[in-house]
């Protein structure tokens, strides 16, 4: 899985429009091979980010669990905590 992508899930605020669709680029991008598409499949692309950010917004409003939605911030911090503990660097 792409490492851009973020657990959008049970989080407190939810995520937003533009977090989903920031991941539906990345996945699109990450299976398409392309970074920046050519005009001939610009709208292609566009339409599957739209698509992909469509299907995300239904899932993440479907999804049900019994756990406390997670603190982005508390989050945050621990990925910065496993950055420094993997390559040493804040």
């Amino acid at each position: 899985m792409c490492r851009n992508i973020k657990t959008l899930f049970n989080f407190a605020p939810p995520a937003t429009d533009d977090e989903i669709y920031a991941a539906s680029l990345q996945y699109v991008r990450k299976v398409s091979g392309f970074n920046k598409p050519s005009k001939a499949n610009e709208d292609a692309i566009n339409r599957a980010i739209e698509d992909v950010a469509m299907a995300t917004q239904n899932l993440l409003n479907t999804l049900v669990t019994n756990a406390e939605p997670r603190d982005r911030e508390i989050e945050a911090e621990r990925a910065r905590a496993r950055t420094v503990k993997r390559f040493g660097i804040e």
